[in-house]
């Protein structure tokens, strides 16, 4: 009965996107909620019947025949009915029409890519399309979108409901683009998959500095890309391999209480080798053409953060140079100043960090706090204390003080 209660969560993680990008593709944006709702009637059922009858012998086939059904339930209920086989009876007898709601895995996999094309389309802010992602292609709820943004479900939900009403008024169109189309639309795609994985795993949530799952749907959705023939470009490799460098240290980044753990106190026996293995094969295959993406630097950044050399922090250091003249980011600026703080010192981190103009950053002021530690502590000290009023997950709190004990033994 246990395992009974823990299937349907697991189902609904695993098989909700699926039917729902199934099913948003057949009704097009114009009705998304009703595919949205037909997936939430479908596991509620499911949790009312399996509970009473107990589990099919097939779950997953089971949920698929009752989405087909009501599906085609509702067409035939209402006038959207006609609206979108109009041409179809035309040529068909009602009686020998059978609408047909394709849940094969081929289909499956191709609307979750047009679905990703669609929702990822630079007509709607960028903290749209993740939360659409999250909603539609990852099977979210309001409630860990909502935490996931820190924010309320009022706020996602009027977030969510002007983005489709946009994407209905640009009638955009759930499909695949075309030839000429896709590296360009790629482009918006790849950001919204790097952002929603780095809100994993730069997370600032009230309970915890790491959420897996954000980084593991991020990585689901890419892998989609890499298995697609005219998605399967070297910046998609690269980017996928980044994510397999980062989840590699997934088990590491945290302490016993759920706290961050700074890269140099990381337990490196905690490190995944078989994912560093596979983003070392994907950053290969990334490794073709003219064009050098700031997913190659960063993933070429995170590989070395895998290694053990004694020359390891020239070669990020070097890496961070190129990737700011790619393109300049407050975060990679500040990562920057650690890779300094390795190779010529802690003072001259302290003067370039000092000129990024971060302050109010929880971040900054903890690596402010680490750079300042054995310098001059009062300042270490100050930072830290900074840094505790501004970040929010307990775990870390308790880690920031105790620096800050330390320091003033």
């Amino acid at each position: 009965m246990e395992k009974d209660k823990e299937l349907i969560p697991h189902l609904f993680r695993t098989e909700y996107s699926k039917i729902t990008a199934v099913l948003g593709k057949f009704f097009g944006f114009e009705h998304i909620e009703i595919a949205e709702d037909i997936v939430s009637d479908t596991f509620m059922l499911a949790a009312e019947t399996w509970g009473q009858k107990g589990l099919p012998d097939n779950a997953v086939a089971w949920l698929y025949a009752v989405a087909k059904n009501k599906a085609k339930d509702y067409l035939k209920r209402n006038q959207l009915f006609s609206d979108k086989i109009a041409a179809a009876v035309a040529y068909n007898s009602p009686e020998t029409y059978e609408i047909e709601i394709d849940l094969s895995g081929k289909n499956i996999t191709d609307s979750q890519l047009q679905m990703m094309f669609a929702i990822c389309n630079p007509v709607i802010p960028a903290e749209a399309q993740i939360g659409l992602s999250l909603r539609i292609l990852c099977g979210f709820g309001i409630e860990e979108i909502a935490d996931a943004f820190l924010t309320n479900k009022e706020t996602i939900n009027k977030r969510l409901f002007r983005a489709k009403e946009k994407l209905r008024a640009e009638q955009v169109k759930i499909e695949f683009p075309g030839k000429d189309e896709v590296t360009s639309r790629l482009n918006t795609v790849l950001t919204t998959l790097y952002l929603l994985f780095n809100e994993g795993y730069y997370s600032l949530s009230q309970n915890v500095p790491l959420r897996k799952n954000l980084c593991l749907e991020a990585m689901r959705l890419t892998y989609l890309l890499v298995g697609n023939e005219a998605t399967n470009q070297p910046a998609v490799n690269a980017l996928l391999a980044l994510m397999c460098f980062h989840s590699s240290r997934f088990e590491a980044r945290l302490g016993q209480h759920g706290e961050s753990v700074l890269y140099e106190e990381q337990d490196t026996s905690l490190w995944d080798d078989e994912l560093i293995a596979r983003g070392q094969y994907y950053l290969n295959k990334a490794s073709v053409g003219n064009i050098i993406s700031k997913y190659h630097v960063e993933a070429a950044i995170a590989y070395w953060h895998t290694t053990k050399p004694a020359d390891k922090w020239e070669h990020i250091l070097q890496l961070y140079n190129t990737l700011l003249i790619l393109e300049y980011s407050p975060i990679a600026a500040l990562n920057r100043t650690y890779a300094l703080s390795q190779t010529i010192g802690k003072g001259a981190a302290i003067i370039e960090a000092e000129k990024l103009g971060l302050n109010g950053n929880y971040l900054y002021h903890c690596l402010m706090g680490y750079l300042y530690s054995e310098v001059e502590n009062t300042s270490a000290v100050a930072n830290f204390e900074t840094a505790l009023k501004l970040t929010k997950a307990q775990a870390d709190k308790a880690k920031i003080r105790k620096y800050i004990s330390d320091l003033k033994k």
